[in-house]
Formats: structure tokens, C-alpha cells, sequence
């Protein structure tokens, strides 16, 4: 049975929880800005994601306040500039992200509270937070109200004119997760830290077809031991092993010959988990 939530029906506040816990883990935009007296501004957005490679277009959204349906300091500023630079949030200045978080008066600057460190942008006035190991430069191409009334967001729309990467991140030219040690925003106070044991690597091919679920014998299908996730494993490949590979397979592993249904399900389970999808499928179908 499913609790059923309908905007309009509840608070605005109570709605704002169901979503944001819904929606999760959400990226963090740490975005620093200018005003047009030379303050400097950093706020941390939820609401946000990467939405195009080419252009390169990240777009985070500024929400009027709930409680008095005010906009923030971060809106006024790139509205007034037109650009913004959006850092990542790594597990080591998940706390100062916070304390930039509280509403401080426009005149002050996030940046002496928290503790954070503004280095010069190269493209931007807007400065990058020198902690964080990736600084995406922006220029605004447009902001779009989608509404009038507290919890409106107001979409930015940013276009990157520079990313400033930390080599301590990299390994050759790719990113490692484990470096990078993001967080993540869930509902309430709940973050996400991504990394350790928090990250996977699930590989799938969009080019080649596979088996798909309807592909399966009918009796993985009905398994009562294994998972969703371990059957779409199975289902991921792309053919059916043959005669002579379950042959050939049974060979190679003889410790699978004396295994009964229940042991083979199970034994196909670790397999699957140790990343041999394929000597899986062929134990299930000997």
C-alpha cells in the first residue's frame, strides 16, 4: 500500500520534504558570486545537475524562501553580473558548506564565516572556493521563474567557460570518485558521502543488445533466491550459453556437477557478485 501526497493538499513545507527526500542523493552546487559592491557571496544549491555536454550547461535553482517567499542574496547577484562560479562539496568542507547555508545579511561575506579561502576566477569576477577540487566558471544564459509564491524555484541557467581541476582528484585524464569524496543531499538534515564502499561500478552497453528479461528461462525468472539484481546481471549478456559452453563450463568448475537448484541459485549469487555473470547463467541452465 502506497500514502498518496497531493500537491495543494498539504503545506508548501511539508510538500518540500517529500521531494527533497524523494529526489536523492542530489548534487551539490556551492555557488559563489559577486554583488555589485564587490561582496562576495557563497551559498550552497541542492537543486542542481549537469544538463548538457555541448554547450557545457549546469543549471541550479534558487528558491523563494518559504516562510516570508523572499529570494536570496545568490539570485540578486547573478542577475546583477550574469555569472557565478559553482563548486563541488567534498566530504573534507561538508561543514563550512553548512555554515554558509545560514542567512547572513547581504553585506557579509559567506567567505569569512565559513573559513573558506576566494581565489581569483580566470573568466569570471566571481571567485572559486579554493578547497574545492572542481570550479566550474559560469556565465548565466538565462533564469526562469516558475512561480510567484514561497518554495518557487527560479531555474539558472549556467554555461561553463572553465572547469579548474585539482590534480590531487585525477587519475590520468578522468576524475576518481574516491578522491573527488563528494557529498550529497537527501531529505532533512541527511547528506550522502560518495565514496568507499558507497560507490559501485555497474557497466552496461548501450550499443549492444542483450538478453533483456523476457530472454531468461522461465525458471530464473520464478527464482525465489535471486534478486532483481541479480537476474537483470544475467539478463545484461547477450546470448544464452550453448550445449557445449554449459558443457565446457561444467568442466572447468566440476565442484558445480553435485550442486542441487536451491545450491546453484545460491552458488550463481556469489558468482554474480564476483562479476562472472556468464559462468552464473551457465550454472543455472546445467
Amino acid at each position: 500500500m502506497k500514502r498518496k501526497i497531493i500537491p495543494g493538499q498539504i503545506s508548501t513545507k511539508d510538500l518540500h520534504q517529500y521531494i527533497i527526500a524523494s529526489v536523492a542523493p542530489r548534487p551539490i552546487a556551492f555557488v559563489s558570486t559577486l554583488d555589485e559592491n564587490g561582496i562576495e557571496n557563497l551559498a550552497p544549491y541542492s537543486f542542481f545537475n549537469a544538463f548538457s555536454s555541448n554547450p557545457p550547461i549546469v543549471v541550479f535553482s534558487s528558491n523563494r524562501r518559504v516562510t516570508d517567499n523572499s529570494t536570496k542574496d545568490t539570485l540578486h547577484n547573478v542577475r546583477v553580473s550574469g555569472e557565478c562560479v559553482v563548486n563541488v562539496v567534498p566530504y573534507s568542507i561538508v561543514r563550512q558548506m553548512s555554515l554558509a547555508s545560514v542567512e547572513f545579511p547581504s553585506s557579509v561575506s559567506e567567505f569569512a564565516k565559513t573559513g573558506l579561502t576566494p581565489e581569483p576566477s580566470e573568466t569570471v569576477s566571481a571567485p572559486r572556493v579554493m578547497e574545492s577540487p572542481v570550479n566550474m566558471e559560469c556565465k548565466v544564459k538565462e533564469i526562469i521563474p516558475l512561480g510567484e509564491k514561497g518554495g518557487a524555484g527560479h531555474l539558472i541557467i549556467c554555461e561553463v567557460k572553465l572547469i579548474a581541476i585539482s590534480e590531487s582528484v585525477l587519475n590520468g585524464d578522468r576524475l576518481d570518485p574516491h578522491k573527488l569524496d563528494l557529498m550529497g543531499r537527501m531529505g532533512r538534515n541527511y547528506y550522502v558521502r560518495a565514496s568507499g564502499e558507497a560507490v559501485m561500478e555497474i557497466y552496461q552497453s548501450v550499443t549492444e543488445i542483450p538478453l533483456g528479461f523476457d530472454g531468461l528461462p522461465k525458471h530464473i525468472l520464478e527464482s525465489n533466491i535471486l534478486t532483481g539484481n541479480d537476474i537483470a546481471s544475467l539478463a545484461s549478456l547477450k546470448n544464452l550459453p550453448d550445449e557445449q559452453e554449459i558443457t565446457e563450463c561444467l568442466k572447468y568448475h566440476p565442484e558445480f556437477i553435485p550442486l542441487d537448484a536451491v545450491q546453484k541459485q545460491r552458488k550463481a549469487i556469489d558468482l554474480i557478485q564476483e562479476g562472472k555473470s556468464t559462468e552464473a547463467l551457465c550454472l543455472l541452465m546445467s
